[in-house]
């Protein structure tokens, strides 16, 4: 348990003297901020073309502006932005002693391979833990200062329910990107891959079979508000199956692959 402790107290440490836990979290406060200028002009949309926030031409016609609409538009955010920015936490964290040239020296240290993979899964599952408590946080407070009607306690913990859930899933299924990092070592091929399958993403969705790619079943799910009715228990399957396979892949990569270079 030490070890692992060592091990994760050097992942936090590479991370906190490093700008991505700043370019994540700016990213992220993005999703609360801009959702929630979206409501405020669905609610006030004569004030806001008064105020030139939109132009006079602006289509608004169907939208709502009220906290279910708002939670569920945060929720829906983390699935589709979330699936890029977990990807780049996940490829820092694994593609940065490759890009940097360090990996020799760190597995140099006295801690086993599979201590060092679980330490950066831990990092990584911390650091998703904290940018989706700030999105809530201050999508909680965007959305009072905005002035959202239909706001309760039942409203509060169903859509914080759904955002949370959204998160854990988004992040399970992009646990594969930290084995694209390993064999590409480096940043850019989790960063493809992850744009690639935003796009199927979409098309499969479009097309009835997204609740059986994982990669599109969290933005189902936070569609559907929270609601099982579009999902089934394989969909749920699908992405702990993905999540999985990307730490034992990542895994046997690294007990196997060649490091020397």
């Amino acid at each position: 348990m030490t070890e692992l402790s060592n091990a994760i107290w050097i992942e936090l440490r590479k991370a906190t003297r490093s700008r991505m836990p700043l370019l994540t979290g700016v990213g992220f406060l993005l999703v609360p901020l801009a959702t929630g200028f979206i409501m405020y002009i669905y609610k006030n949309p004569d004030l806001a073309r008064a105020a030139g926030l939109i132009s006079a031409k602006a289509n608004l016609i169907g939208g709502i502006a009220d906290w279910p609409t708002y939670l569920n538009m945060l929720a829906q955010a983390i699935a589709i932005g979330g699936l890029f920015l977990f990807t780049l936490i996940g490829g820092w964290v694994f593609g940065r002693e490759f890009a940097d040239g360090t990996l020799k020296d760190l597995l140099a240290l006295p801690v086993s391979r599979s201590t060092i993979l679980l330490a950066k899964f831990v990092v990584i599952a911390l650091w998703s833990a904290a940018l989706t408590i700030m999105i809530l946080l201050v999508g909680l407070i965007v959305g009072t200062l905005v002035g959202l009607p239909q706001g309760s306690t039942e409203v509060f913990v169903q859509g914080s329910y759904t955002l949370v859930a959204t998160a854990l899933m988004t992040v399970a299924v992009v646990t594969p990107m930290a084995l694209f990092a390993s064999v590409g070592r480096g940043y850019l091929l989790p960063i493809g891959v992850a744009l690639l399958m935003l796009m199927f993403a979409n098309v499969l969705a479009l097309a009835g079979w997204g609740d059986y790619f994982p990669w599109a079943v969290p933005a189902i799910y936070a569609e559907a508000g929270g609601a099982s009715a579009d999902l089934g228990p394989v969909s749920y399957a699908i992405v702990l199956v993905t999540g999985l396979v990307g730490m034992i892949g990542t895994y046997l990569w690294w007990q196997r692959a060649d490091q020397s270079r």
